[in-house]
């Protein structure tokens, strides 16, 4: 029996399946658990477990969790953890990256980034059909790029990252900044007649599209895949990046791209099921 798991900022979203069949799905909020907590208690539920795929919202490198802005961490190297203790075979690797991964197989291509805001703002990169790593598996932070300086410190540590103003989080902080409403949506923010409001929404746009275009020239992908929660709760997104991307991204890079949005219900943790193909 094989559990997947993609672990975000918000939510934590498992799978089991056997035979290549699901046979249980379900969710919980993050921050009801830490991913360590909730293995320990399935694999104590669930005694057919064989191996563990983990698309994770984080910075992972071969099996250790470095970092993770938008989550509590209660156990670091993971993967030696669970599977010593409990004799499976456990893959863990960054949700963007288990993204583009599923991305790429759903659109047959091999030359694609994926683009998510969410909770935060994330990038994956597979090109020429190879996934875009980086030396400590820390590459493609696209949420973490500088961008503007702000009054808040970034999970990171920053003041400037570009996922302060265009991710769900960002979007949170600016709400709170001017005292309005938390759970004013994004279209809400945009026909509100508040100034304050027009400003978070202005800049979300702003600042996505110099996300997008700055993805676009420096990877020049076939494919561009938009996603994440935002994104799907906001899918006229896609038209706006369609009609405004020219002013932000190099002309030639541009010339035969397709920008589209994501049509996988759930794309990290079908990519997590990827990752056996990709380390072994």
């Amino acid at each position: 029996m094989k559990l997947g798991i993609d672990i975000g900022g918000t939510y934590l979203r498992y799978e089991l399946r056997e035979n290549d069949k699901t046979i249980k799905k379900s969710s919980l909020k993050s921050a009801q658990t830490g991913l360590c907590s909730f293995l320990e208690m399935i694999l104590h539920e669930e005694k057919k477990i064989s191996s563990i795929f983990i698309a994770y919202a984080g910075q992972v490198n071969e099996g250790v969790i470095l970092s993770a802005p938008n989550i509590t961490i209660d156990k670091h190297e993971i993967k030696a953890y669970i599977e010593a203790k409990y004799n499976v075979k456990l893959f863990i690797e960054n949700d963007l990256n288990c993204a583009v991964l599923a991305e790429a197989k759903s659109c047959k291509t091999e030359n694609i980034c994926a683009v998510y805001a969410g909770t935060g703002l994330g990038l994956g990169v597979v090109s020429s059909s190879v996934l875009i790593k980086g030396s400590d598996n820390i590459a493609t932070e696209l949420g973490h790029i500088p961008y503007k300086d702000t009054p808040f410190t970034c999970n990171c540590g920053k003041h400037n990252c570009i996922e302060l103003f265009c991710s769900g989080s960002g979007l949170l902080r600016w709400k709170e900044y001017y005292k309005l409403k938390p759970e004013l949506s994004l279209e809400q923010l945009h026909q509100s007649k508040k100034d304050e409001a027009q400003k978070i929404y202005n800049e979300f746009i702003e600042a996505l599209l110099y996300a997008v275009g700055t993805t676009i020239t420096l990877f020049n992908p076939k494919v561009l895949v938009i996603g994440g929660g935002l994104i799907m709760h906001n899918r006229y997104l896609h038209g706006i990046i369609q009609e405004r991307i020219k002013a932000y991204a190099l002309p030639l890079a541009l010339k035969n791209i397709k920008i589209t949005i994501s049509t996988l219900e759930d794309a990290s943790l079908e990519g997590a099921f990827l990752l056996k193909d990709l380390y072994e």
